[in-house]
């Protein structure tokens, strides 16, 4: 972990400063856009990267970890060590561009005053947990998968592009539910995204409000709810995380004739 934050930063003036200069950069230019395009509720850039951060995480995660098998070759190949280590250290590196965010993010909230809903607060860490449990479990299959295929990481930046647009991060998870209903479908198919699950607890802890206009944004079910839904979430990334390790020690002992 700390060789990929060194690499990332190398030669760098402000190193690991750029991880937090993100999130408010993001927030300047989403409330310069929607200042204009019109946002449909009020603080929408707060919302909006209440949802980025989350997804900023685990598609760095997934990108990084993908080739990480392939980009150390000459690693694999010649020095005996748990191959595991290098797409799970992609994730650690990305954690932690994910708590200098979050920092980050603090700051915005406090200087543009900002209220939290303490309510909900709580389940932050529980949500962050639940989601690096979720990307160790896919970076330790992508990165088997790419080392025999290696059209894995191309096809991953499609699947990555799809999965953003199914996921309620530029548009609120009622919207998706009132679709749902419409079609004659349970709102709960909605909660099959694993991601929507973590996201949907940044939005209502950090957000706070959840309604805008009269419109819900968010489930009005109460702390629990989200925590149920986060339970299930990471009991189901540890229990794929299982088979995903040992899908991976298989396709370990292939991997330097592979490479």
């Amino acid at each position: 972990m700390r060789k990929e934050l060194k690499v990332r930063y190398k030669d760098s003036a402000l190193g690991f400063v750029w991880s937090m200069i993100q999130p408010v950069f993001l927030l300047g230019v989403y409330s310069l856009v929607f200042s204009i395009l019109g946002a449909g509720f009020e603080k929408f850039p707060i919302w909006l990267l209440s949802g980025l951060i989350v997804w900023t995480f685990v598609s760095t995660a997934m990108t990084t970890s993908v080739q990480s098998i392939t980009a150390n070759g000459y690693l694999v190949s010649k020095v005996r060590f748990p191959r595991a280590v290098l797409p799970l250290s992609n994730v650690g590196a990305s954690a932690t561009h994910l708590a200098l965010q979050l920092v980050a993010m603090a700051g915005v909230l406090a200087v543009t005053m900002h209220p939290v809903d303490w309510a909900y607060l709580w389940l932050l860490p529980l949500a962050i947990l639940t989601v690096v449990l979720m990307a160790c479990t896919f970076s330790l299959v992508l990165a088997a998968l790419n080392v025999r295929a290696r059209d894995t990481q191309h096809l991953l930046d499609l699947a990555l592009l799809g999965w953003f647009w199914l996921t309620p991060i530029i548009y609120d998870y009622h919207r998706v539910s009132t679709w749902l209903d419409r079609k004659g479908l349970p709102e709960w198919l909605s909660l099959l995204n694993p991601i929507t699950d973590v996201i949907i607890t940044f939005q209502r802890a950090i957000y706070g409000t959840d309604s805008a206009g009269g419109r819900l944004l968010l489930p009005d079910e109460g702390p629990l709810w989200y925590l149920r839904n986060l339970a299930i979430v990471s009991l189901v990334s540890i229990a794929i995380g299982a088979f995903a390790l040992n899908f991976f020690d298989r396709a370990e002992a292939n991997f330097a004739e592979d490479l």
